[in-house]
């Protein structure tokens, strides 16, 4: 392992040069401080990922700051813009969107309710960004590379895979610095790729995973949301190995997640939280979470499992 880390904070300085439901996440608080609500994506705040890091970076706020939180979760794509709405009826100080796929509903919301703060994550609406939006995102890149050169380093048959969510800018982040990686890592081995095509399919996703390693590949990166979970599944039944995204997914598969890629959600999302509550919440402007900003990296499980 002591290697591996050694390559890994070497060639960070390289990689960094060059690249509609219910309420009933409301939390107990007796403060009266700020009110936010988010607004998830398909997947839940039981994600195992993306989402339940937001959540936990709102649960981290309501504790510090003394904030007001609860979730509305979607269960569909055609709840996005009814459930933003029910956010704003609800007399919110922010409205927190999760994922990429909520970015034309949030948008459309934002510009509907040009006196309500939004905030997104995943999102970089460049110059369209409107003055009541906060867009949250990271170097998925770089997050990708870091593990990518533990699989390269790791695998034994010279073959990986990547299983992606939906073929999606941050998606393909994620998979072009995990390619960069494992190539850097070991110039010999080969990446298999396929996208599930949903965030909440794991079925499907243990499906890919298993012609996978059927396939050869030894270590997969299941960088899918919710959906990822099968391909988890598939890595601990089969006796194979993963790599989990967005949190440390070590728990869910403990002899078999080697890392994760780290994608801080929470740390992004209490960023906002605090500026907001210090008065220094900046509209139409994007905050980006790299190596730099310890936003995204290795999981501290990693030591853990690759020797």
């Amino acid at each position: 392992m002591k290697k591996i880390v050694c390559l890994i904070t070497a060639l960070m300085i390289t990689v960094l040069s060059v690249v509609g439901c219910s309420n009933n996440g409301k939390e107990d608080n007796n403060s009266k401080g700020m009110k936010i609500t988010m607004v998830t994506s398909v997947g839940g705040v039981t994600d195992g990922s993306f989402n339940q890091s937001a959540w936990e970076g709102l649960q981290k706020a309501q504790k510090d700051l003394g904030v007001d939180v609860s979730y509305i979760e979607s269960k569909q794509e055609a709840d996005y813009i009814t459930n933003l709405e029910q956010a704003v009826d609800g007399g919110n100080d922010l409205i927190l969107a999760t994922g990429f796929p909520m970015s034309a509903a949030l948008l459309e919301t934002a510009k509907n309710y040009p006196d309500q703060q939004f905030a997104i994550v995943d999102v970089d609406y460049g110059d369209e960004t409107p003055e009541n939006v906060v867009c949250i995102s990271f170097a998925e890149a770089e997050s990708g590379y870091v593990v990518g050169l533990v699989a390269g380093k790791m695998t034994k048959t010279n073959t990986v895979g990547f299983v992606g969510g939906m073929d999606s800018v941050v998606i393909n982040r994620f998979k072009a610095g995990y390619e960069a990686g494992v190539k850097e890592a070991n110039p010999e081995a080969k990446v298999l790729s396929q996208y599930v095509n949903s965030y909440v399919d794991q079925a499907k996703a243990k499906s890919i995973a298993t012609q996978m390693y059927n396939n050869g590949a030894d270590i997969i990166f299941a960088c899918a949301g919710d959906s990822g979970l099968g391909a988890l599944e598939c890595a601990k039944e089969t006796g194979k190995y993963a790599i989990g995204v967005d949190r440390d997914q070590n728990d869910i598969a403990p002899e078999n997640v080697l890392t994760s890629a780290m994608k801080k959600v929470n740390e992004g999302v209490y960023s906002v939280v605090e500026n907001l509550n210090n008065g220094t919440f900046e509209g139409g402007k994007t905050l980006v979470f790299g190596l730099n900003e310890k936003g995204v990296g290795l999981a501290p499980s990693t030591d853990k499992n690759v020797p």
